[in-house]
């Protein structure tokens, strides 16, 4: 059962590939009464329901207003990729870190819902370093006791990304070229929208279910279908 009209939603990651496309669908949402994003700069953008806190994450729990929290459905879209961090180092802290400490502040302001994207194959144990450390954080998280904890594991998230390098490019183009040949065991690696990860995200929140979930790539995709049917 959805709870009444009048949520508060908290984005951190609101300016990259899936946290743009969960502002636009919260605002229209009607069960959200403010959608309060976490930004270092301004989005330049306004809305009756949007609220922009700016902030340090490497300071986030000095820096931000914990009452923002309470009984907040927490949505956490950080992520970067190792070039654009541009060590192994800084990645681990946008990835882990920042995703943890907002976690952190989440158990302890009363929030009552945590959703994260993480990826497809993330494993404290993988020999990969981003699966491993993707793995890492939801261990973590759910070592916290939140009342809830979703987590999102896409395969490779198709959009409009700011960043275009060309080998995503190509990546693009062959996961679409693919596309139709992968079915049975390898339907699970198929590229999903952002814009459907974003909106399974806001669905499993809407929702009553366990305290910990994990929503994987091809299930991203058929919740999605199935909310268009």
């Amino acid at each position: 059962m959805a709870k009444k009209q009048g949520a508060t939603a908290v984005v951190a990651g609101a300016t990259g590939l899936v946290g743009q496309q969960l502002v636009k669908l919260l605002l229209k949402h009607p069960a959200y009464r403010r959608v309060v994003v976490l930004v270092r700069r301004d989005m330049g953008m306004s809305h009756p329901k949007l609220i922009q806190k700016q902030l340090s994450f490497d300071r986030l729990q000095e820096e931000l207003d914990g009452t923002l929290l309470k009984n907040a459905d927490v949505f956490c879209a950080l992520g970067t990729t190792i070039r654009q961090a541009g060590s192994q180092g800084a990645f681990r802290q946008v990835d882990y870190a920042y995703p943890l400490a907002l976690g952190q502040a989440a158990k302890q302001h009363g929030a009552a819902k945590f959703l994260i994207v993480t990826a497809m194959g993330s494993s404290e144990r993988s020999t990969l370093f981003y699966n491993r450390v993707k793995g890492e954080v939801e261990r973590d998280l759910r070592h916290l006791g939140l009342p809830r904890v979703v987590l999102l594991r896409p395969s490779f998230m198709l959009g409009d990304r700011e960043e275009r390098r060309l080998g995503e490019k190509a990546g693009i183009i062959a996961f679409q070229l693919l596309r139709p040949f992968m079915i049975g065991s390898l339907s699970r690696f198929k590229a999903v929208h952002s814009r459907d990860v974003a909106q399974v995200m806001i669905q499993a929140a809407r929702q009553k279910a366990p305290a910990w979930e994990a929503i994987n790539s091809d299930e991203i995709a058929r919740r999605a279908t199935a909310s268009r049917a």
